[in-house]
């Protein structure tokens, strides 16, 4: 059985899978290997610009591949560190001329802190604190007219609601995630609190289904269903039932969300509302790298407003942000300013000051743990990233084929790569893979394919479709006219073509 590969091994494999070479590859075998991934993913032989762009990046990561493969300086720091190897400052390490001892203790250490970084990760921890003070008093003072008031001469400040929230999430299958969420508010001298249970399916690369329950001492229990799904590349709907279980009986909600990408940085929002708090609302959103905008409008019952937001986001270590928001409608007017600011590796610290008619003047101080991107989103951007490098290839695959067949070479008729479920006790669990026909092809030189001894998935083309499960590569290929058929593990060396590999037709 294959043995997984851990987060350091991978990190290490990066490099060397994409030039498709072995760790311990000479200076001509990186080279070469160089040469014809630059061949095959030089911006200049594409016309079109999306797959120019796809071209210029895969390029750049090739080049920075053999830039620290072929120096044996970085080469050691990337063999015994990785990438954060090649980040550290002042190329410590080298310059230390640290012993093999205490390079084994730095690296352990590294690898706790990567084992707490994906424990975090896996979890994906989310949390909000929430503090709202009046300070109306600052600004209108009640008891002005009445000089003989005890205290008078100083305003009154006060907190006068607290919000906190906090959720972990839990991955039970490559596709199925549990969802622990809860929350406690307390306003005015008045509180309350709620607790949820999620539990989340991604059904295809297009979309998702949630299953919610709910429970609380304000509210009775909650029953809710979630539904997403991308109609388009550049457009997606989401939709969410709802039963509100009271003393009141039972209250129904629907709403549903249809959402565009008007273009890589906007995006437009049409939301209906309807059973609790019906409403319908049109917003567009626009977020930069150095800002974020919105504009919203809604009619609804009991509230319709109009609101303008903006803020701004300085380029510093500290990922510092300011903002300002204006919001009018039947309840009056806020104009709402303050600051956000990163104070630790997990947290941000804001405040904002928010002014009403007649809601008057309050502060509010938030600290929220930052979020980390799940691991379905990480494998939509690995496949995302395959799509384009496949769609590069596909003229120099044409020639290669061409080439091949005239000499009744090497010719990739199907490959997979993923979990294959060949046991009969087995049935039951699910087939995970894809289709790698295309990149083999490209990868087949001279009527030979010669795959090292490591992951697939760091090949020009491949993902991984299935993080954390056995992996296999199967390959049905065709050689002087007659097929073969292999299987191999995910990390195993494979050499094309063999006679062992050879289908017995007689039979």
């Amino acid at each position: 059985m294959a043995t997984a590969l851990s987060e350091e091994e991978l990190d290490n494999e990066d490099y060397y899978s994409l030039l498709n070479v072995r760790r311990e590859a000479s200076s001509e075998e990186l080279k070469a290997a160089y040469r014809r991934l630059c061949m095959l993913y030089h911006p200049d032989k594409h016309r079109d610009p999306e797959l120019k762009s796809q071209a210029e990046r895969l390029f750049n990561l090739v080049h920075q591949a053999y830039e620290v493969l072929s120096d044996p300086q970085t080469r050691a720091i990337y063999d015994i560190y990785g990438k954060r190897g090649l980040e550290m400052e002042g190329w410590e390490v080298v310059e230390r001329r640290r012993t093999p001892a205490e390079i084994r203790e730095e690296f352990e250490r590294l690898q706790r802190e990567r084992e707490e970084r994906r424990l975090q990760q896996r979890t994906n921890p989310k949390g909000t604190i929430s503090v709202g003070v009046d300070a109306t008093d600052l600004f209108d003072r009640y008891d002005e007219e009445y000089e003989d008031v005890s205290g008078s001469s100083f305003p009154q400040i006060e907190i006068n609601k607290m919000h906190i929230s906090q959720s972990i999430e839990a991955p039970l299958t490559a596709t199925d995630t549990a969802i622990l969420s809860g929350s406690l508010s307390t306003q005015n001298g008045n509180g309350g609190g709620s607790i949820n249970f999620a539990l989340r399916r991604v059904t295809s690369a297009k979309g998702w289904g949630e299953l919610e329950f709910g429970a609380g001492d304000l509210q009775g229990p909650l029953f809710g269903l979630k539904l997403f799904r991308n109609l388009t590349p550049r457009c997606f709907v989401t939709t969410n039932c709802a039963l509100q279980f009271s003393s009141r009986g039972i209250r129904p909600g629907l709403t549903t969300v249809l959402a565009r990408n008007l273009d890589k940085n906007t995006v437009g929002y049409l939301q209906w509302r309807w059973g609790i708090q019906s409403a319908m609302n049109t917003s567009i959103v626009r977020d930069t790298k150095t800002s974020h905008f919105t504009v919203a409008l809604q009619l609804g019952i009991p509230h319709s407003f109009a609101l303008i937001s903006y803020q701004h986001k300085f380029q510093d270590d500290d990922q510092t942000r300011v903002k300002g928001s204006l919001k009018a409608g039947f309840f009056g007017t806020v104009v709402e300013y303050g600051a956000e600011r990163k104070i630790s590796r997990h947290s941000v610290l804001g405040a904002a000051v928010s002014i009403g008619v007649p809601q008057g003047v309050s502060l509010k101080v938030k600290e929220l743990e930052k979020q980390r991107e799940s691991a379905a989103t990480d494998v939509l951007q690995k496949k995302q990233e395959a799509e384009s490098a496949v769609r590069l290839m596909q003229e120099s695959v044409r020639r290669i084929i061409e080439a091949e067949e005239s000499r009744m070479g090497l010719i990739i008729v199907n490959a997979w790569y993923g979990k294959f479920v060949n046991d009969k006790s087995r049935k039951s669990e699910k087939v995970k893979v894809i289709d790698v026909t295309v990149p083999l092809q490209c990868l087949v030189k001279d009527s030979k394919l010669i795959l090292t001894e490591a992951s697939k998935a760091g090949l020009p083309g491949f993902y991984d479709p299935c993080v954390g499960e056995e992996k296999n590569l199967k390959v049905l290929y065709q050689f002087r006219g007659v097929l073969h058929q292999v299987m191999v593990l995910d990390s195993e060396a494979l050499r094309i073509p063999k006679q062992s590999h050879r289908i017995d037709t007689d039979g």
